[in-house]
């Protein structure tokens, strides 16, 4: 079983073949690559929507988003009762 910070050093390894390997080809596959953003948003999202409804305050939630606990709040608590 991959460890989740070893999961996640995996992922970044990863991200930056692929912008060595992007850098290599053509406008099509870098479109790709910047449509990732929106896949990573949502793993976030993701991510904080679980950790809220395990019982994560905000201010836990903040600090691993590396936000202060108002702004964490405005930007994902609209996004968890949108989803409910």
């Amino acid at each position: 079983m991959i460890e989740t910070t070893e999961y996640l050093a995996m992922m970044r390894r990863m991200l930056r073949a692929a912008g060595r390997r992007v850098a290599d080809a053509d406008e099509i596959e870098l479109a790709e690559l910047v449509a990732l953003r929106a896949e990573l948003e949502q793993a976030i999202a993701s991510a904080v929507a679980g950790q809220h409804k395990r019982g994560v305050s905000w201010r836990g939630i903040a600090a691993g988003l590396g936000m202060t606990r108002q702004s964490a709040h405005e930007r994902y608590s609209r996004k968890l009762s949108g989803a409910a």
